[in-house]
């Protein structure tokens, strides 16, 4: 049958009717919100590239863990700012390092919000690359002691997943080996499985200081111009333990958190990164956007390609509108 017996636009002419017949729908439990930690007291330092967003000391940051436990929010995942850096990131894997202090700190406030820790060293590293670095090169064999060494350290504070981020070649796979040697076969491992080298980044690298001292980052994050390959990572990081594989960034990528939905019988993650949050803030700002729907609809779009949980920015502000 055709028009005019099927008028599609029957059940768009309200409202009620289209919330009666919507296929997608957010949630504030779809939402992880990354937050930055950094030393002092009293410290709420606005990140001028991600207008709304903070670095924040221990005592703010639980202040924001609260409130994004009371809007329910699904968890928060943790970036560090150390004290100081040094060639092998020791501030990752330090017991008493800037991130391990922060969960246990949150984790002794707040019971019912997960608390994520991002697994690299490029936060930690004076030469800003996510390893160990040999004659101006990221070695990837050397770098897994580290980062199984981090995520032990994470864990121990009492961090509910491990999420590394590095995209080392074995990294999952040895994380799991260390986790479970030291007692903690229970925490899940969410992997940044495909995660691309992109221009998206750019905002997060002031909030976290972490550009590179030198290069680049593409001889190990992923080219953006390849789907194939991420199916392969994807399945890898499987093979190795992975309990949530993730994709990196979300809206330049929704091609590849679809297929993984599709390919994959884990929950999918998503990170809308900073530069797809400071673009559409940007644009808000200049009278070009109506930020409330351009911030709905980015998030729509990210679950309705197959995402379980958003890493998002907009965490927060999204699950106050809901």
């Amino acid at each position: 049958m055709s028009f005019p017996t099927v008028r599609s636009r029957r059940l768009r002419g309200s409202p009620a009717l289209r919330r009666a017949v919507r296929e997608t729908s957010l949630e504030p439990s779809d939402f992880i919100y990354p937050l930055f930690v950094c030393p002092g007291e009293g410290v709420r330092r606005e990140i001028s590239a991600m207008p709304d967003n903070y670095q924040l000391s221990i005592d703010q940051l639980i202040v924001e863990a609260k409130e994004a436990e009371s809007l329910g929010i699904a968890g928060i995942i943790l970036f560090g700012l150390p004290e100081s850096k040094d060639p092998e990131g020791s501030g990752a894997y330090a017991d008493d390092g800037i991130v391990q202090r922060a969960i246990r700190a949150v984790k002794s406030e707040v019971n019912d919000l997960l608390v994520i820790a991002d697994t690299c060293l490029c936060e930690y590293t004076s030469h800003g690359h996510c390893g160990h670095v040999v004659d101006n090169d990221v070695d990837n064999d050397s770098t897994l002691e580290l980062l199984a060494k981090a995520a032990v350290s994470q864990a121990r504070a009492g961090a509910d997943i491990i999420a590394p981020s590095d995209m080392m070649d074995g990294r999952v796979g040895t994380i799991r080996e260390a986790l479970d040697d030291h007692g903690f076969e229970k925490t899940p491992i969410l992997s940044y499985a495909a995660k691309y080298a992109s221009v998206f980044y750019g905002p997060f690298r002031e909030a976290a200081d972490s550009a590179p001292q030198f290069g680049d980052r593409r001889s190990y994050q992923m080219d953006p111009a390849n789907q194939r390959e991420a199916m392969r990572e994807i399945a890898l990081d499987v093979e190795e333990g992975a309990d949530i594989i993730m994709v990196k960034p979300a809206m330049p990528y929704l091609d590849i958190v679809f297929r993984a939905k599709q390919e994959f019988d884990l929950p999918v993650a998503a990170y809308q990164v900073s530069g797809e949050y400071s673009m559409i803030v940007a644009a808000a700002r200049n009278g070009w956007l109506d930020l409330e729907r351009a911030m709905t609809e980015s998030l729509t779009s990210i679950k309705r390609a197959g995402a379980d949980l958003i890493l998002t920015y907009f965490a927060k502000k999204m699950a106050k509108r809901l």
